[in-house]
């Protein structure tokens, strides 16, 4: 069966525009993933941990045969491969991969928690996420593009 999932991507190490590019071309050549539509790539400022360079950021939609936590997993050896570590919460990193949905599953273990539980805080998630799906809706949540316009005041710079 064929599930329907997007993922958030970011970077801000070891050129975060061909990270994020390599990454994306990446995710189409993992077993049972498919990637279906790319947003275009976002600069942001940092969240949380502020002395760091910007990130670039996109978001890719998915159709896959995974699990949700096999395809977590698939992104997590991914994020390895381009060299991640975790040195602390909201480090810089050379890439990071988010699953943000996955069908309309709401979903908790360790973990895992489907939707990803920041993403309608976060206009780096929202704007890429609308440019690919305007009607989205995120379970528990509400429509994207209201989320969206609670993150006006966070600034985000169409790259590419």
């Amino acid at each position: 069966m064929k599930h329907s999932a997007f993922i958030g991507l970011g970077s801000n190490l070891a050129d975060p525009l061909a990270q994020v590019s390599s990454a994306l071309d990446a995710l189409g050549r993992l077993p049972q993933l498919r990637v279906v539509r790319r947003s275009s790539l976002y600069r942001s400022a940092p969240v949380g941990y502020l002395e760091q360079p910007d990130f670039i950021n996109a978001v890719a939609q998915l159709e896959t045969g995974l699990t949700p936590r096999a395809l977590l997993d698939a992104l997590l050896a991914l994020e390895h491969e381009y060299g991640r570590t975790r040195e602390f919460c909201n480090a810089p990193r050379t890439l990071d991969l988010d699953l943000l949905l996955y069908d309309d599953l709401q979903h908790h273990e360790h973990g895992l928690t489907i939707p990803h539980p920041q993403m309608h805080l976060r206009a780096f998630v929202l704007q890429p996420l609308l440019e690919l799906a305007p009607d989205c809706l995120i379970p528990g949540i509400g429509p994207a593009a209201e989320a969206a316009l609670r993150c006006g005041d966070q600034k985000l710079e169409k790259v590419v």
